[in-house]
């Protein structure tokens, strides 16, 4: 039996250590024409010191922007025939390389790019017949690396696809009874298992990547859309958090598939989720707000104002000037960057 919080917003005076504030604008030209899970990407460079930011625009361009030093760096245009979905970021060792896949829904297929030089490495093409692929994700297992799809039709037909990156299909997960928004890779290093994590109407999946089956279905009967799952493996009960267009979070036993808690936020949709350490998470809302939660308390402690659109997308990084800080995206072009510092130290 879970806990069911429903927060009445906004609580005020709460402590709060995090002391993020808006820090600068970055782009006014990023675009999103899906509200889906990895609209923008941010990592470090293997091979130099670029803090990296990638992101599209209305052009359906690749553009990098290094954090370090906020300029543009490079921008592909019209890197695909229609608007890019989302994005994925992998570190190639073997190669010493910074792989990213970019994917498009309505032209059905992803480009792999070395994004030091943006060179185009692969285009996988038409990869399923019917239908949108709407996210992908990289799985890397002891530097053997695959990509991972994940289909929405009509049929509701849930089919995963694994694939090398040289573009051969290495085997498919099949499941008859749902789309998918939103999948990824979680690496439980403690049983060293791999599984697959997907999103869509009416609930969140984890797979057993070797078994080929699903391992746990994390629903209430819900009915609405799920589109941004994290895991939180640092805790003795790994957790798998979900929010969902209800405008609640919910927080899920990964193993054993129990609702640990239901967290109504706001009765408005939710978007992007990020997880700034075991107690906080910062949270994307329809109104264009920013919310901190306090997890163990049930709280929200901050609310971030500066986006005036719905907030799809919020990551967590470590700038070398600012340390901790949150990129987020909104619905209306806009990208900003906000630093857990003192406004005498910004």
């Amino acid at each position: 039996m879970y806990n069911n919080f429903e927060i009445k917003i906004y609580k005020k005076n709460d402590s709060n250590p995090i002391n993020i504030k808006f820090l600068k604008d970055l782009s006014v030209e990023a675009y999103s024409f899906c509200y889906l899970d990895n609209i923008f990407i941010v990592f470090h460079s293997f091979n130099n010191n670029i803090l990296y930011l990638i992101y599209t625009n209305k052009k359906k361009s690749i553009i990098s922007y290094n954090l370090i030093n906020n300029k543009k760096i490079n921008e592909v245009k019209n890197a695909h025939k229609t608007y890019i979905t989302n994005f994925r970021y992998c570190l190639d060792k073997n190669n010493k390389r910074d792989l990213i896949i970019s994917i498009s829904c309505n032209d059905n297929n992803i480009k792999l790019w070395n994004i030091n030089n943006l060179e185009c490495l692969h285009n996988f093409e038409n990869i399923y017949n019917s239908g949108q692929l709407f996210s992908a994700c990289f799985l890397n297992n002891n530097n053997q690396i695959n990509i991972i799809t994940g289909n929405s039709n009509f049929n509701n037909s849930e089919l995963i696809k694994i694939y090398d990156i040289n573009g051969n299909k290495i085997k498919e997960i099949n499941n008859s009874n749902d789309n998918i928004f939103f999948i990824d890779v979680f690496y439980d290093n403690k049983f060293s298992k791999i599984y697959i994590i997907t999103g869509n109407f009416g609930n969140a999946k984890s797979y057993d990547y070797n078994e080929n089956k699903i391992y746990h279905k994390y629903n209430i009967n819900d009915n609405r859309s799920h589109n941004n799952i994290i895991i939180n493996d640092k805790e003795e009960i790994i957790k798998l958090l979900e929010c969902s267009y209800d405008g609640d979070i919910k927080i899920w036993n990964f193993h054993s598939g129990e609702l640990l808690n239901k967290l109504i936020i706001i009765y408005n949709n939710l978007y992007g989720i990020c997880l700034w350490d075991n107690e906080y998470l910062f949270i994307g809302c329809e109104d264009g707000s920013i919310k901190l939660l306090n997890i163990k308390k049930g709280k929200i402690i901050k609310n971030l104002i500066g986006h005036k659109k719905r907030v799809l997308n919020i990551k967590k990084i470590n700038h070398p000037l600012y340390e901790e800080c949150l990129v987020s995206q909104d619905n209306d072009y806009q990208m900003k960057l906000w630093a857990n510092l003192d406004k005498n130290k910004i």
